[in-house]
C-alpha cells in the first residue's frame, strides 16, 4: 500500500501594491465676481434715536424728504375689504386742483365702473362710495389716478 501525500508549500510573496506619496495640486474653483455698483450692507450699531443694539432702519437719503413732498398721490387706506356694499378710501392728495379718477377694474383690465371723476384739493380725504348692483362678486383691481400718478389696490367684493 502506498500512499501519496501531496504537500503544497505556502510562501509568502512580496506585495505588487507600490504606495507612493506625492503633493497633489488641488484644482481651485474660481469664484465669480459680480462687478456691480452695490454698497454692502451695514447695520447701524447703538445710534442717537436707536432702540436695543441693532438699528435695522437707519437714516432716510436726504432726498427721500422731497421725494414724498412731490408726490402727488398716495393712498392711506381701503376699507373695509372685502366690500358688500359701500367701499370708503382713505387718500391724500400732493396738490390743488388734481384731476383725481378712481375706477373699478377686472382681472382681465376691462374697466367695470367709474367711481369718482372731479378735481381734489390738496391734502388728506375720505371718500365713500356705493358699490353698483351690477358687479358680480369677486376680485377687482381699484386704479386710482391723480394727475399722471397711479395706483392700484386689490380689492374684493362679497
Amino acid at each position: 500500500m502506498v500512499l501519496l501525500c501531496n504537500v503544497n508549500s505556502w510562501s509568502q510573496q512580496t506585495d505588487s501594491i507600490h504606495i507612493s506619496l506625492k503633493n497633489r495640486t488641488k484644482k481651485t474653483s474660481r469664484i465669480p465676481e459680480i462687478k456691480a455698483n452695490i454698497t454692502p450692507y451695514k447695520p447701524l450699531y447703538m445710534t442717537v434715536g436707536g432702540s436695543g443694539i441693532f438699528n435695522t432702519y437707519g437714516t432716510a437719503p436726504k432726498n427721500a424728504t422731497v421725494v414724498a413732498k412731490d408726490k402727488l398721490l398716495s393712498i392711506v387706506k381701503i376699507y373695509p375689504n372685502p366690500v358688500e356694499d359701500q367701499l370708503n378710501i382713505i387718500l391724500s392728495i400732493g396738490k390743488d386742483g388734481t384731476q383725481t379718477t378712481i375706477k373699478i377694474i377686472d382681472l382681465l383690465g376691462n374697466e367695470v365702473a367709474t367711481l369718482l371723476n372731479e378735481r381734489l384739493n390738496a391734502g388728506e380725504q375720505t371718500k365713500s362710495f356705493v358699490i353698483p348692483n351690477r358687479i358680480n362678486p369677486g376680485i377687482y383691481f381699484l386704479r386710482v389716478i391723480a394727475g399722471s400718478e397711479s395706483q392700484v389696490k386689490r380689492i374684493s367684493v362679497l
